[in-house]
C-alpha cells in the first residue's frame, strides 16, 4: 500500500490541508464567532461608503461559505484520491491528478480571501479581486482538469500505465 500511495502523495498532502483548514474555522467560529462578527462590523463601520444594510450578514456568510467549502471539497477529493490509487494512470499521472484534485483546496480559501478583504474594500471589490479571481479558477479549473484525467481513465481507458 505504501508503493500505491507514494504516486499521490503530493495531491494527498493538499487534500488533507485543506480538511484541516476547514475543520479549524469551524474550530475558530466555535470558540471565537463574536471576534470573527466585530472583525466584520469594524470593517464595515470603518468603510460605510461601500457598504449597505446587508453587508455584515453577507460578509459572515463568506466566512461560512469557505469553512463549508473546505471542508466538503476535501471529503470528496479523498474519495477521488482514492480512486487515483486503484486507478490505471501512468504513475505520474496519478501525481498530476491527484495535484489537480489537492489544489481545489484554493477554490474555499477565495471565500476565505472574500471575508478578509470585504470589510475594508467592499463586498463587490472583494468579489471580483484579482487574488479572489485566481484562487477562483485555478482551484476550479484544477479540481475540473483532476476529475477529467480520472474519468477518462476510468471511463474511456485512457492514459494507462504501460505494462512492459
Amino acid at each position: 500500500m505504501n508503493d500505491q500511495i507514494k504516486d499521490v502523495k503530493p495531491g494527498l498532502f493538499l487534500v488533507m490541508l485543506t480538511l484541516i483548514f476547514g475543520i479549524s474555522l469551524g474550530v475558530c467560529f466555535g470558540v471565537a464567532e463574536d471576534s470573527v462578527k466585530s472583525f466584520i462590523s469594524e470593517g464595515v463601520v470603518a468603510h460605510p461608503s461601500v457598504h449597505d444594510a446587508q453587508s455584515n450578514s453577507k460578509i459572515w456568510r463568506y466566512a461560512q461559505r469557505s469553512h463549508f467549502h473546505a471542508t466538503g471539497i476535501s471529503a470528496f477529493s479523498i474519495g477521488l484520491v482514492l480512486l487515483i490509487i486503484v486507478s490505471s494512470l501512468e504513475r505520474k499521472l496519478k501525481t498530476v491528478s491527484s495535484v489537480l484534485v489537492g489544489l481545489g483546496g484554493l477554490y474555499p480559501l477565495s471565500w476565505f480571501v472574500m471575508f478578509l478583504l470585504a470589510p475594508s474594500l467592499g463586498r463587490n471589490a472583494a468579489h471580483h479581486h484579482i487574488l479572489t479571481e485566481v484562487l477562483t479558477y485555478v482551484g476550479v479549473g484544477s479540481l475540473l482538469s483532476g476529475i477529467v484525467l480520472v474519468c477518462a481513465n476510468l471511463f474511456f481507458d485512457r492514459f494507462q500505465e504501460t505494462n512492459e
